[in-house]
């Protein structure tokens, strides 16, 4: 597993009174910038043009990260995202726009959120509360609490709730436990490149972990910790129903698909993720039986640590393939050095 996430530099576009009118303007001239950026993070000389998810008319979501890179002081970056629906609001951060709920199970175990209005879209609506019932059958069972973890907050999962692609990590890190959101530290901000070299933002996806609390000192998550949590995890996917799973990581592909095999045999090829959820009403569409079409795929972590020529080749190829089932195309064959 990875070292503990960094804390990422955040520059939040203006949101006082006339600025917010302009924040599309500003997010398109980043994203643009960024392409260019993650093609080169990504080996890739043409990255798809972004499009839109469906659901403008309900909530548009747009996530960007802008790097400048200089040989003689490394890279720095800012992140932004905005939502807009029928009144518009600019969130910066989980502590500004997120509400925190208490975990009874430990006096500051709790959860940060970043919170949206679902309400417009009955869809959403409904896939938002089946997640809360996740979240609330967890909170009562807190199978972390047989292992002895002392942390901050539940990191449960963020993002559209009727999203089409689902990514899933192993475990949250320092600065997910601090923050109460997932892939936040110098993974998560690869992880939103790589979304955007998919033609994707951060707010068009959903995003989780096979654990929900960080574990001591940012341990790989044993077995018994997995068994104890997956079926949190498999009744979240229920509750989203997306079109396609990436798995990140051993812990996360093996759990999903419940397989012992390396990390190497596992990615690039296709698996499915069936399941049976329970935590819902026999009639509820959450409690529809589950098979979802699994592309396992190396940790943006792995990625930082071994950043050579041929796994950044490997994820490229992983990600087209879940651009194609997603029906993201690029506009030109990709080369990797």
């Amino acid at each position: 597993m990875a070292a503990a996430r960094e804390q990422s530099s955040e520059r939040p576009l203006p949101t006082d009174g006339g600025e917010v009118e302009n924040v599309d303007v500003r997010v398109a001239a980043r994203f643009a910038a960024q392409q260019a950026v993650t093609g080169a993070l990504l080996g890739v000389d043409t990255l798809p043009v972004r499009r839109d998810a469906g659901h403008a008319s309900v909530t548009s979501s747009v996530s960007t990260s802008a790097s400048n890179t200089s040989s003689a002081s490394g890279t720095s970056s800012a992140s932004t995202s905005a939502s807009t629906s029928v009144s518009t609001s600019v969130s910066t951060s989980a502590s500004a726009a997120g509400s925190v709920a208490r975990d009874p199970h430990g006096p500051q175990q709790g959860t940060a959120s970043l919170s949206h209005d679902w309400s417009s879209d009955p869809t959403r609506a409904a896939r938002h509360e089946a997640l809360q019932t996740v979240k609330a059958r967890y909170l009562a069972d807190a199978p972390h609490a047989a292992f002895g973890y002392s942390f901050t907050n539940l990191v449960f999962g963020e993002g559209d709730p009727a999203a089409r692609l689902m990514l899933i990590g192993e475990a949250p890190g320092a600065e997910e436990d601090r923050t109460g959101r997932p892939f936040v530290g110098r993974a998560g901000q690869l992880l939103e490149k790589m979304l955007i070299a998919m033609g994707l933002s951060r707010g068009e996806v959903y995003i989780a972990n096979v654990l929900k609390v960080r574990p001591p000192n940012n341990a790989t998550p044993t077995i018994d910790e997995r068994e104890a949590s997956k079926r949190y995890l498999f009744e979240q996917i229920a509750a989203v129903r997306p079109q396609a799973l990436v798995t990140l990581g051993l812990p996360a592909s093996q759990t999903l698909l419940d397989s012992d095999e390396t990390m190497g045999r596992l990615r690039g090829i296709w698996k499915t993720f069936e399941y049976q959820p329970t935590f819902f009403a026999p009639n509820a569409p959450s409690a529809a039986p589950l098979r979802v079409p699994v592309m396992p795929t190396y940790h943006p972590a792995y990625l930082l640590r071994s950043y050579t020529p041929e796994n950044r080749k490997a994820v490229w190829s992983d990600l087209q393939k879940v651009m194609d089932n997603l029906g993201v195309k690029a506009t030109k064959t990709n080369q990797t050095p």
